[in-house]
């Protein structure tokens, strides 16, 4: 009985000296520290045991392999080190540890190939292998300044002090220059007796791009600029003639005020000289150009135009052996200026009368140009370009042909060839519209070419 009463004794003693082992394994393990005394604890621990533990206390903590849990239960090996939140129990039966993953979502952690080191997957990864490896590049750098001073030295040649690139800021809020500005620099570059032929030449080139914005081109003016132009034309150097023939054509177009002022400021006249005397073609395509934006959608400039023989001399240039690049584009400036006196007349007829439009309808009334391109003798002329390969040339040359059909009826009926090209160019222009219609395009270019070609062959049979 009294032996009875003894083992009872000692039974509830080592119930209470188990849990409490438990109980304090817990408590360590959540804090990742291993606890020697527990992984020493076996049945029949011995000198074993104490050497192990001694063994694991002289041991570094980082050194420790982690071991990896899962949802089941696994025997946990001396030298292991428990993540935080596992669950870990003492089996009875065997004697040995038990772990297992916790049930709580904290943080996830891997380790590398070799199973070293513990990871938060939220964050870099590095073992400890790498963070001591890192540490001894460290220190080695700061006790090596010759190293550090080296460093410095290729920052600084990467990147620029923040003094030096607020100056640069600095210097660009006061670089910053409006139009007019930039258009007055060029004015007094080109205007400069100092300045090369090179030098005026680029002035005027930048000129040119800025006065195609309306508001740059009336600043021309008003800052003195387009009697320079002007003036310009009148020089002995022809890429000065040409550049300011340049710079006064962008100037003038769709800017009625500035082709006021460029008219009387004698820009006509001084253009139509250059196109009447000995010039190269580059320099006459550029007075070509500037002819043609003076005189669109401006009667008074077509009105002094014919009164200073425009029309003849440019009937000499479209004769011009070696000008056959410039045709199409006098002939285009002849049928813009008779389709814009029709136009005109048009428009009034639908529109109720008022003042201004009276008085533009009274001004292309003085512009009497298909009578004087009778005398000077297009109706013949025109029909020329009938010849060229060019589908835009012919295109061209049939609306000027069919505008000018009211005056020039007889003479076409006369022409020694137009009636011939007519016929050859409706049989070609209709194998083209097929063409056109085989690839699915049933109203293509060639068949308004062919409405041209039929237009003119059906007027010109009439009586």
């Amino acid at each position: 009985m009294t032996r009875l009463k003894m083992q009872n004794k000692w039974s509830i003693k080592l119930g209470v000296a188990i849990t409490l082992w438990l109980f304090c394994l817990h408590l360590i393990s959540a804090n990742n520290v291993k606890s020697p005394t527990a992984l020493s604890i076996k049945e029949g621990s011995g000198d074993h045991s104490k050497g192990e533990e001694t063994q694991l206390e002289n041991e570094d903590p980082e050194d420790l392999e982690v071991f990896r849990p899962t949802d089941k239960w696994q025997t946990l090996k001396p030298g292991h080190a428990v993540p935080a939140g596992s669950h870990v129990r003492l089996n009875l039966q065997t004697g040995h540890r038990e772990v297992k993953m916790g049930e709580e979502e904290g943080l996830k952690y891997r380790s590398d190939g070799n199973g070293q080191g513990m990871m938060n997957m939220q964050g870099p990864s590095y073992t400890a292998e790498e963070l001591k490896e890192a540490l001894k590049k460290f220190k080695k750098g700061m006790d090596d300044p010759v190293d550090t001073k080296q460093a410095e030295d290729e920052v600084r040649a990467q990147f620029r002090p923040i003094e030096e690139l607020k100056k640069d800021m600095e210097a660009l809020d006061m670089l910053v220059e409006t139009d007019v500005q930039v258009m007055r620099k060029l004015l007094n570059q080109f205007n400069n007796t100092n300045s090369t032929t090179d030098e005026k030449v680029t002035a005027l080139l930048d000129l040119e791009y800025l006065v195609h914005q309306v508001d740059n081109a009336q600043n021309l003016v008003s800052m003195g600029g387009m009697q320079l132009v002007i003036n310009a034309l009148n020089g002995t150097d022809i890429r000065l003639q040409e550049s300011a023939a340049f710079v006064l054509g962008s100037a003038v177009s769709s800017n009625p005020s500035v082709q006021v002022e460029a008219v009387e400021g004698g820009a006509l006249q001084k253009l139509l000289t250059l196109l009447a005397t000995q010039r190269p073609m580059a320099v006459k395509k550029k007075v070509l150009f500037a002819v043609a934006s003076l005189l669109r959608h401006f009667p008074f400039a077509q009105s002094h135009f014919l009164k200073l023989g425009g029309v003849q001399m440019l009937s000499e240039l479209f004769q011009t052996p070696g000008a056959e690049a410039l045709r199409v584009r006098i002939i285009t400036v002849l049928y813009d200026m008779i389709i814009e006196k029709e136009l005109i007349s048009q428009v009034g007829m639908d529109l109720i009368p008022d003042s201004s439009h009276q008085e533009r309808l009274r001004q292309y009334a003085e512009v009497s140009l298909l009578p004087v391109l009778v005398e000077q003798g297009w109706c013949g002329l025109v029909p020329e370009l009938l010849a060229s390969p060019e589908h835009d040339w012919r295109e061209k040359a049939l609306r000027t042909l069919l505008a000018m059909m009211a005056q020039c009826h007889t003479q076409y009926k006369q022409h020694p060839s137009l009636t011939a090209s007519l016929s050859e160019l409706q049989k070609q222009y209709q194998e083209l519209v097929l063409t056109e219609q085989d690839v699915g395009e049933q109203d293509g270019y060639f068949g308004e070419i062919l409405a041209l070609v039929d237009s003119m062959v059906v007027k010109m049979q009439r009586v």
